[in-house]
């Protein structure tokens, strides 16, 4: 006899579990401490087993009739509803546990463990775990481009463009990777190509007149402050580094009887292992500034103003030349690479292959970029030489 909704609340709990069967292989299962469950008895392939439909009165009798009756078709159309069951589970488990985030910050630990450049790993952290916040906790199969076009789009109306277009990229890097270990289907960062606006191009300011650079030498010379500050930008000057790599250098990377600045692959922007030959001024600001700095052999050669074992900030760089009177549309730190390159490539001395070599301008081919790396060292440690010639040259130009 089928059940009712009266007899079901009227059931009360015995000594042992009781079930009250509605017919079909359906019952109510109840239990010594008053429980009641829905159960739905089956065979499938010869075997018996038995599919729980939910707790009453969560799932009154309807409800259940209907889950019993969903099972039943299941089986009459060759499947377990057993089976389907523990791959729902499984799947919202996984959801779970696949977040955005997590696969972010696997795939975050696995470029750190091929090399990449500290420098690089802080900027992909800051965009898949700062920016990236409010889908992180999202499971990665849920993520949809209207989730990510809105996170990109309050990015970009921040007016931060590049920063936008470098969050959709890093996005999608992480879409393929779970998508590359079976966790996701598609990149939604796919459907959002040209929803951005444009990058606005510009290049770092940077001095490329010799007697204006001249100008700049003899302010800095001139001018007082933290002794490393004026020295980290002498130094940028001279050897033609990124400011990141001027500014985290460390002792133990100088090699003061070769004259050799050995720079570290995970200093660097390609991740590859770089050298510069320092000129003798080079040579003599580092020097000039070990007293101060310590000189031993972990310790940063370029401390911070507030610690020296904090190293400085690019901002600190830049806000000495605001200091000396040149705007950020004039010159700027990192632009003191352009000014090498542009004076070195005029001046029609020099390999541009050496000069590219000394910019650590990666080139693609490897046999190529073996070859370049040993063929032009010779010739770079002249140019350096050259180059810082032609600097102490230009502060005498009026």
């Amino acid at each position: 006899m089928p059940l009712s909704d009266l007899a079901i609340r009227k059931a009360k709990a015995a000594g042992k579990p009781q079930k009250m069967t509605d017919g079909g292989g359906l019952y109510l299962l109840i239990s010594p401490s008053g429980g009641k469950l829905w159960r739905y008895d089956y065979r499938f392939d010869g075997k018996r087993k038995t599919l729980a439909l939910g707790s009453y009165p969560e799932i009154p009798l309807v409800e259940a009739r209907i889950r019993h009756a969903d099972a039943r078709s299941q089986i009459a159309h060759g499947t377990d509803p057993g089976e389907v069951r523990k791959a729902e589970k499984q799947k919202v488990e996984a959801e779970t546990v696949n977040t955005f985030g997590a696969i972010a910050d696997e795939y975050l630990a696995r470029r750190a463990a091929m090399g990449a450049a500290e420098r690089t790993m802080e900027k992909n952290r800051w965009l898949l775990t700062d920016l990236a916040e409010p889908i992180r906790e999202t499971p990665i199969t849920k993520v949809t481009p209207h989730d990510v076009l809105k996170l990109l789009q309050k990015v970009e109306n921040s007016g931060r463009r590049e920063t936008a277009h470098r969050l959709r990229s890093m996005i999608s890097v992480v879409f393929r990777h779970a998508i590359a270990t079976l966790r996701a289907e598609n990149d939604p960062t796919y459907a959002l190509r040209g929803a951005l606006l444009p990058v606005q191009k510009s290049n770092r300011a940077a001095i490329t007149d010799p007697k204006q650079l001249g100008v700049l030498l003899r302010a800095l010379d001139d001018s007082h402050g933290w002794a490393t500050l004026s020295a980290a930008l002498h130094f940028a000057l001279l050897t033609a580094a990124r400011p990141g790599e001027v500014r985290g250098a460390v002792w133990s990377e100088i090699d003061f009887e070769d004259a050799v600045w050995h720079i570290p692959a995970e200093r660097m922007k390609m991740s590859r292992p770089h050298d510069v030959p320092l000129s003798f001024a080079a040579v003599r600001v580092l020097f000039d500034i070990k007293p101060v700095s310590g000189g031993d052999p972990d310790r940063l050669v370029f401390p911070s103003v507030r610690s020296l074992l904090r190293p400085l900030s690019e901002n600190a760089l830049n806000s000495r030349l605001r200091g000396l009177g040149f705007g950020k549309d004039e010159v700027t730190s990192h632009g003191f690479r352009a000014t090498f390159s542009t004076l070195a490539n005029q001046s029609g001395l020099w390999n541009p292959d050496a000069i590219e070599r000394q910019l650590a301008h990666v080139e693609g081919n490897a046999v190529r970029r073996a070859y370049n790396r040993a063929a032009h060292w010779d010739e770079r440690v002249k140019m350096m030489d050259w180059w810082a010639d032609e600097l102490a040259r230009y502060k005498r130009l009026k």
